[in-house]
């Protein structure tokens, strides 16, 4: 009875604090058993699930990232390596997820084709994305992707070089487009080249052939164009010419003229009256034959003009011979006479290195003439011829007697 009571008194109402292991479980209800057996807990479920990288990456990382890293990720690191250095350069390229999503298309099928041999299709899917950016901000693209479809139309020699015709025509427009002449007279020539002997077609049915030949002529005339704003007149007659040659194999009667014409004006410019009107002849028979009035009558007014310039061409040719003559007799001051008057011929038929030659008589023919009237005026006794000889010495004047020419004007190109 006692222990009982000493048990009890023992044991507290209240659970020990410093022995928590001992605290008494609450019982369970009924009610609470019953719920967890009809709703079991998943392990799966009772922890807590966290998004996976590729999920947070939708929300962190930019759009040409997430490209990127999926090429990578397919195994198609060339493709990777390609749209990593467009982006580079593409400030929007995340403005234009559909882009994004072509490019990658693309150049993931073309790179499959290639590590498969087919050249031929990875040259397809190079050049879709070539025809695809053809507005004008995305010219950069084009010319990237035109590029790679020349570098695959290489490896691919089934076609006889077809392929790779087309690809170096595309390349030559785009360099023009760039202003890169040289490098587009590189591609245009390997155009025209690899079209010899062929009859491969467009899709508008032009022939390579002669696409080739006009693409070229029209780069050749921009060339010599472009010498000539350089003062490089020798390289424009020749680019002109190379541009002539092209135009007659292309076998375009009308492209044939233009380009005798333009000869033509760069021979008058440079005062070869002869070479001008032998190709302005070329010309008027070209345009007669095709009823081009517009062209004809054009060609009538240079080929006067250079008859013109050729008549005061051998006016000056005159003037010059009897400025020698006279100079050979020592009539120094009617040989200036002369010589001024072929140098005047030559200022108004704008010919440099012929009026640069009048210029050196002229100016030496002056110098004798005044050193011809001092010697006379020294060796003339008087007091006038002193004074005037010091007279002349203090003012210092072109004439020293009146017999002497008149002071020269220089006559300036215009």
């Amino acid at each position: 009875m006692s222990s009982s009571v000493v048990s009890e008194a023992s044991s507290s109402l209240f659970p020990d604090i410093h022995s928590p292991h001992k605290h008494r479980k609450t019982p369970r209800s009924r009610s609470s058993t019953l719920w967890k057996k009809e709703n079991p807990i998943k392990p799966d479920e009772e922890k807590t699930q966290s998004p996976s990288e590729e999920q947070i990456s939708q929300y962190r990382k930019p759009l040409h990232h997430r490209v990127c890293v999926s090429m990578l990720r397919e195994g198609f690191h060339a493709s990777f390596a390609e749209l990593f250095a467009l982006v580079q350069c593409w400030d929007k390229a995340d403005e234009n997820p559909l882009k994004l999503q072509t490019i990658q298309l693309h150049l993931t099928k073309a790179e499959s084709a290639q590590r498969e041999g087919q050249d031929a299709e990875a040259y397809e899917h190079h050049m879709t994305l070539a025809r695809y950016f053809s507005e004008p901000q995305e010219r950069w693209l084009q010319h990237r992707f035109f590029e790679l479809a020349l570098l695959s139309a290489r490896r691919f020699k089934m076609d006889s070089g077809k392929r790779e015709a087309e690809a170096n025509l595309h390349m030559g427009q785009a360099c023009l487009e760039r202003g890169d002449l040289e490098q587009a007279r590189e591609h245009l020539e390997v155009f025209h080249q690899l079209s010899v002997g062929h009859s491969w077609q467009d899709v508008s049915g032009c022939v390579y052939h002669s696409r080739s030949c006009v693409e070229l002529q029209k780069l050749y005339a921009l060339m010599a164009q472009r010498a000539l704003q350089e003062h490089q007149r020798e390289q424009a007659m020749e680019m002109f010419t190379q541009a002539l040659h092209i135009a007659k194999e292309s076998g375009d009667r009308g492209l044939e003229g233009e380009a005798a014409y333009r000869l033509g004006l760069v021979y008058q410019s440079t005062g070869d009256q002869k070479a001008a009107i032998k190709f302005f002849r070329m010309c008027m028979e070209i345009f007669s034959n095709l009823g081009d009035t517009d062209s004809l009558g054009r060609t009538y007014k240079a080929f006067g003009k250079s008859l013109e310039c050729k008549q005061e061409r051998n006016l000056e040719e005159a003037y010059m011979c009897l400025g020698n003559i006279l100079k050979s007799k020592k009539q120094y001051a009617s040989s200036f006479a002369h010589f001024k008057r072929a140098y005047e011929i030559a200022c108004e038929q704008r010919c440099l290195q012929r009026l640069q030659r009048a210029q050196v008589y002229v100016g030496s023919m002056h110098a004798l003439s005044l050193i011809q009237s001092y010697q006379t005026l020294i060796l003339t006794p008087g007091r006038e011829s002193i004074l005037q000889s010091i007279r002349w010495k203090e003012r210092r004047e072109d004439s020293l007697s009146p017999a002497a020419p008149s002071s020269l004007s220089q006559p300036t190109l215009g």
